[in-house]
């Protein structure tokens, strides 16, 4: 048996699992994993606390959009090489009106200035507006209505 003795383990680092968790709230991961001399530390949120792609809790269906959903999910190769691409700071899903009977925030060919509403990314719950990160010409909208998206994942071109 003492051949298959083991060291004792390394007493796991509180802070280090704290700040893995902070890291998956802040960016809506839903698991982390960390490697350090020998020691591997995977944070996971329970199935529970996953989130989940749900209808707002209004009545309509989406309207529905021009693009097919190969279009309105462009690859890293179809990102339009020209004007600003403004992405998803979180993992959600797509609102492009403020209420299901309104118009959309924005449509192809609008102008719009800094900081206006150019949709919202619902998350856990919460409706989070995407403001425009500069004044400029809509000339894409890479998304469709009620569609979920990934963080980082291309919404919007402005020129």
């Amino acid at each position: 048996m003492a051949g298959n003795a083991k060291a004792p383990a390394e007493p796991i680092d509180a802070r280090l699992v704290r700040k893995m968790a902070d890291i998956l709230t802040e960016t809506g991961l839903t698991e982390i994993e960390v490697e350090r001399e020998g020691l591997r530390i995977r944070v996971v949120k329970a199935p529970g606390a996953t989130l989940q792609y749900a209808a707002p809790p209004m009545a309509y269906a989406p309207a529905p959009m021009a693009a097919s959903p190969a279009e309105a999910r462009p690859g890293v190769a179809d990102v339009p090489e020209r004007g600003e691409v403004v992405k998803s700071p979180m993992v959600g899903t797509v609102y492009l009106r403020p209420q299901p009977e309104a118009e959309p925030f924005i449509k192809v060919g609008d102008r719009v200035e800094a900081g206006a509403t150019l949709l919202i990314v619902e998350a856990m719950k919460t409706m989070n507006p995407i403001p425009a990160p500069r004044s400029g010409l809509v000339i894409e909208v890479l998304v469709g209505d009620a569609q979920p998206v990934e963080f980082g994942e291309p919404l919007v071109v402005i020129e």
